[in-house]
């Protein structure tokens, strides 16, 4: 194992993503002219390599709703992320992208997204500002753990490499998208250190559903647009949402339904089981799909009857037919008013959840009661956590990228003062 260069780097940021970039960013920027140096180590040959994924669609950096609201999005982590994101919120990060020349606009869903609708233009010019203020890298060096205080152990194509900070931020990710650099591989490291991590989930995931190989055949890759999704949380408190899914080979996958996700893993994870409702035209009450249903012609197909009179997509029948006939029915043999039933309230039995490396994000994590308000971990001073590998989850809808960029530039900020008092 090599000693510690002369110029080893008196803050090193692990994890070259958005919280592991933003707080290299704060730092240097804030300790410019004191001589301190920032060094970003990643596993990977190249820096940001998830971030870049999700500019494939589009980038949603964050979203426009109000500051209140959109703190609900993060559940039960809302009291300790608020005030990081409250000092970053929305609107400042949309500033600090147009001040790396990446202008933003609101979307019809309030999303937020650069005009360019790529995450590569960000990058770059985020990049060439971070080695204006100094910031170095090291890639190709897969952080391994600790020896004795402050050293921190990396592996390297030329072998195991010693560094010693005067402190450090782990912004490593979850586990989802392992190929990408976030393979949860800190987890033991962690635990072994003492620390509370809570295992890691897969969040932001499609759920799995039995289809038969008739309705696949015809409808997979289908979407199932303007439905309102719902379940019972672990109290029996519904929950719901609007949005849209992808019928996939394995079950359901999308926006409407990342949105009930962690009810949803958790009566799966209680009961080996979850239940799924949807409503197919939630514009429209049961009395009036009954009326309407009513004043079908026995000579009138019901596949044509639903397309033409609930304007039905055919995807939406499809989904009809199937949940039905997994309950044992027939949509032709009901009663108006049972079929109306189910139209309103389509129940469907999900069978698992799909893996956490297919996931968009990761539940799980740092236990939040570990840390500080500035993200340093009560019982190792100088080591700051941020981003995904602490225990929180939101949505999508930009609530991800927001508490990432938030955090880290959080814990930037907690390295700065804790220098300060150290000195």
């Amino acid at each position: 194992m090599s000693e510690p260069s002369s110029n080893a780097p008196d803050i090193a940021i692990i994890g070259a993503g958005p919280a592991g970039l933003m707080a290299a960013e704060t730092v240097a920027r804030q300790m410019s002219g004191t001589g301190v140096k920032v060094t970003v180590y990643d596993r990977m040959p190249a820096v940001g390599r998830k971030f870049l994924l999700a500019g494939r669609g589009g980038l949603n950096l964050t979203h426009s709703e109000a500051l209140d609201i959109l703190l609900t999005r993060y559940g039960s982590a809302m009291p300790d992320l608020a005030s990081a994101i409250r000092a970053f919120p929305p609107q400042a990060l949309r500033d600090w992208c147009e001040g790396l020349g990446q202008e933003t606009f609101v979307g019809s869903s309030g999303r937020i997204f650069p005009k360019s609708f790529k995450a590569s233009p960000l990058l770059r010019a985020w990049l060439g500002r971070l080695r204006y203020l100094g910031v170095q890298f090291a890639l190709r060096h897969e952080w391994r753990g600790f020896e004795k205080e402050n050293a921190l152990i990396f592996a390297t194509p030329e072998g195991l490499f010693r560094v010693e900070a005067q402190a450090c931020v782990l912004a490593l990710g979850g586990a989802s998208w392992p190929r990408l650099g976030s393979d949860g591989a800190w987890v033991p490291v962690l635990e072994k250190a003492g620390l509370a991590v809570v295992p890691l989930q897969p969040a932001n995931c499609g759920f799995l559903v039995p289809w038969s190989e008739h309705f696949l055949a015809r409808f997979e890759g289908a979407p199932l647009k303007n439905l309102r999704l719902s379940c019972r949380d672990h109290l029996g408190v519904e929950q719901a949402s609007l949005g849209e899914v992808t019928i996939t080979h394995t079950g359901l996958e999308g926006g409407g339904l990342y949105a009930l996700g962690r009810f949803l893993r958790e009566d799966f994870l209680n009961n080996g089981e979850a239940w799924l409702t949807l409503s197919l035209r939630p514009d429209l009450t049961v009395e009036e799909i009954t009326r309407r249903l009513a004043g079908r012609s026995p000579k009138q197909s019901l596949s044509t009857f639903l397309r033409k009179s609930l304007r039905l997509s055919p995807a939406s029948i499809g989904l009809l037919n199937e949940a039905c006939g997994m309950l044992g029915e027939k949509p032709v043999s009901l009663t108006p008013e049972r079929l109306a039933s189910r139209i309103h309230a389509l129940p469907l039995r999900l069978t698992g959840m799909a893996p956490i490396a297919k996931a968009i994000s990761t539940a799980g994590g740092v236990a939040l009661s570990e840390l500080d308000e500035n993200f340093m971990l009560r019982r190792r001073s100088g080591l700051f956590i941020a981003g995904e590998m602490l225990d929180w989850e939101a949505p999508t809808g930009g609530y991800l990228l927001q508490a990432c960029f938030a955090t880290g530039r959080r814990a930037g900020e907690g390295v700065v003062n804790w220098l300060g008092r150290m000195a």
